[in-house]
C-alpha cells in the first residue's frame, strides 16, 4: 500500500514538474516589465489556436495519463474467465458431467512493472516538453511573418511618400520649363524619375501583398480582419536578460529540456526492454465439477496453475536493440543540439548589439538627411540649385530614410530572434 501512495505522489510531483515547465521556466528569462498585449501577441494566440496540436492536446494528455494508470495496474492486462462442460448425453447418455471454471490472471515479470512505471512518466514529461516546442515553432514562423509584413508596409509607404514627392518636383520642373527657367533635358530627368518611383511603388505594393498572403495562411482570412498590427515601436518585445555565463542557461531552453526528456524516455524504454525476457506469465484457477454417471453425487475440485511462456533470444536481441539505438541518437542529439542552442543564443546576443548600433547610425543619417533635404528643396526653388543635385539630395535622402526605416526592423527581428532562441513566446 505504501508503494502504491507513493508511486501516485510520484506522478503528482512529476505533472506538476511539467506544468511549471510549461507556465514558469522560459519565462523567467524574460524582462519583468509588463505592458499591455502586443500586436505580434495577438497574432500568434490566433494563429496557435488554429494548429492540430492545440486542438488534440488534451486528448494527448489524457492518453499519457491512461498509461501511468494502465502501468500502475496491479495486473500487466486484464484477467480473462474461461468456462467449459462436458457430456455424454449425444453418445451413451450415462450421466455423465463436468464443468469447469477458469480463471487466468496475467502477471508482470520481474521489474517490469516498475519499469512501466517509469516509461510512462517519462513519456508524460516529454509530452509537455514537445507541446512547448510545438508553441515555438509556431512562434517562429509568426514572428518571420509578422516582422515582414511589417518590413514591406514600411517600404510601401516610403515608395508611396517617394512618389509624392516625385509628383510634385515633376509639376514644379514643368511649370518652370514652361517659363522657359529649365530645359527640356530637366524636365526628362524629373519625369525619369517620376517613372522610377512609380515602379518601386508597384513593386513595394506587390511585396505587401504576399507577405499579406503569408500572414493570412497562419491566421485565416476571418482572423486577418481582426489584428491589427500597429506600430512598429509599440510592439518591439521586451529585451530579455542574458546571463554572461551561457553555460548554466541550457538546462532552461526548452529545446534541451525537451531532449533531456526524450533520452529519459529512451532509457525508461531500455530499462523496460530488459526486463521483458519473455511473455507474460499466468496464474491460473480452476474449479471442476463434475460426475461419471447418473446417480453419483457430484464432485467437486479446485486446481492452482502457473503458466510461464519460454523466452526467445531473437525477439529479445531485437528490442534491446532497437532501444539501445534510440538511447544512442537521443544521447548524440542531445550533446550536438545543446552546442548548438548556446552558439545560437550568444549569436543573437551580439546581433542585437550591432542592430542596435545601426539603428543609432541609421536614424542619425535620416535625420540630417531630411534637414540637408529642405535646404536644397528652398535653394532649387530660389534657382540656386540645378536639378540633378536636388534629385540626388532626394535620392539619398529617401535611401537614408528607408535604411532607418529597415534598421528599426532589423533590430526589432533581433530581439524577436533571440527570444526565439531563449525560447521566449511573443509577448
Amino acid at each position: 500500500m505504501l508503494r502504491e501512495y507513493s508511486g501516485v505522489v510520484r506522478r503528482c510531483v512529476i505533472q506538476f514538474t511539467g506544468l511549471v515547465f510549461i507556465l514558469g521556466s522560459p519565462i523567467a528569462l524574460a524582462n519583468s516589465e509588463r505592458k499591455a498585449e502586443s500586436a505580434l501577441k495577438s497574432f500568434y494566440e490566433s494563429s496557435w489556436e488554429r494548429q492540430p496540436d492545440y486542438k488534440s492536446y488534451q486528448y494527448r494528455v489524457e492518453a499519457a495519463l491512461a498509461r501511468q494508470k494502465i502501468a500502475s495496474s496491479l495486473l500487466v492486462s486484464p484477467a480473462s474467465v474461461e468456462v467449459s462442460q462436458k457430456t455424454d448425453r449425444t453418445n451413451s447418455n450415462q450421466g455423465a458431467s463436468e464443468t469447469i471454471l477458469g480463471l487466468d490472471i496475467p502477471l508482470w515479470l520481474w521489474n517490469e512493472r516498475s519499469s512501466s512505471i517509469n516509461l510512462a512518466d517519462a513519456e508524460y514529461k516529454k509530452l509537455l516538453s514537445q507541446y512547448y516546442l510545438s508553441q515555438l515553432r509556431i512562434a517562429a514562423e509568426v514572428r518571420d511573418a509578422y516582422w515582414n509584413y511589417q518590413k514591406s508596409k514600411i517600404e510601401s509607404d516610403l515608395a508611396l511618400r517617394r512618389n509624392e514627392n516625385a509628383k510634385s518636383l515633376a509639376l514644379d520642373v514643368e511649370k518652370r520649363f514652361k517659363a522657359g527657367d529649365l530645359s527640356r533635358a530637366d524636365l526628362h530627368q524629373a519625369n525619369g524619375a517620376l517613372a522610377s518611383s512609380e515602379a518601386f511603388l508597384v513593386e513595394a505594393q506587390a511585396n505587401v501583398i504576399n507577405a499579406e498572403q503569408r500572414v493570412r495562411s497562419l491566421l485565416g482570412s476571418e482572423y486577418l480582419k481582426k489584428i491589427q498590427f500597429g506600430d512598429i515601436a509599440k510592439n518591439i518585445e521586451p529585451l530579455p536578460k542574458v546571463p554572461e555565463n551561457l553555460s548554466g542557461l541550457d538546462s532552461s531552453l526548452p529545446i534541451v529540456a525537451a531532449l533531456v526528456d526524450q533520452l529519459e524516455v529512451a532509457k525508461k524504454a531500455l530499462d523496460l526492454a530488459k526486463s521483458q525476457t519473455r511473455a507474460s506469465p499466468q496464474l491460473q484457477i480452476w474449479t471442476t465439477k463434475g460426475r461419471e454417471v447418473y446417480g453419483v453425487p457430484y464432485q467437486q475440485s479446485v486446481a492452482v496453475g502457473l503458466r510461464i511462456p519460454f523466452g526467445s533470444d531473437a525477439r529479445n536481441t531485437n528490442r534491446l536493440a532497437s532501444a539501445t539505438a534510440e538511447m544512442v541518437d537521443s544521447e548524440v542529439r542531445l550533446s550536438y543540439e545543446r552546442e548548438s542552442a548556446l552558439s545560437n543564443v550568444e549569436s543573437n546576443v551580439a546581433l542585437v548589439k550591432s542592430a542596435k548600433m545601426k539603428l543609432g547610425a541609421a536614424d542619425k543619417r535620416s535625420n540630417l538627411a531630411n534637414e540637408t533635404r529642405q535646404f536644397f528643396d528652398k535653394s532649387f526653388r530660389f534657382g540656386e540649385t540645378d536639378l540633378p543635385t536636388r534629385l540626388r539630395i532626394e535620392l539619398e535622402t529617401v535611401d537614408a530614410n528607408r535604411q532607418a526605416a529597415i534598421a528599426k526592423i532589423n533590430y526589432a527581428v533581433s530581439v524577436s530572434n533571440l527570444r526565439q532562441a531563449l525560447g521566449l513566446l511573443p509577448e
